[in-house]
């Protein structure tokens, strides 16, 4: 049996989670994102630690010029 997608209508969206609350239809018939859960977690984890261990990594001049950088283009 396929599993049906999700819908990206608001009201749809809302009426197949009231059919999966009050058990009309099964939560497990209907299609997740497609991605891995451990892939997820893995890339979450590395965007997590990645500005902080970039920044740990330049040195004070050059985090400076990043700075005005950014200050310039806001």
């Amino acid at each position: 049996m396929a599993k049906a997608k999700r819908p990206k209508d608001t009201n749809q969206l809302a009426k197949m989670i009231a059919a999966m609350a009050t058990g009309e239809i099964e939560a497990d018939t209907v299609a997740d994102d497609g991605k891995n859960p451990a892939a997820v977690a893995l890339g979450r984890l590395g965007g997590l630690k990645g500005g902080k261990a970039r920044a740990e990594s330049l040195s004070k001049k050059k985090r400076t010029e990043i700075a005005k950088k950014a200050a310039t283009a806001r």
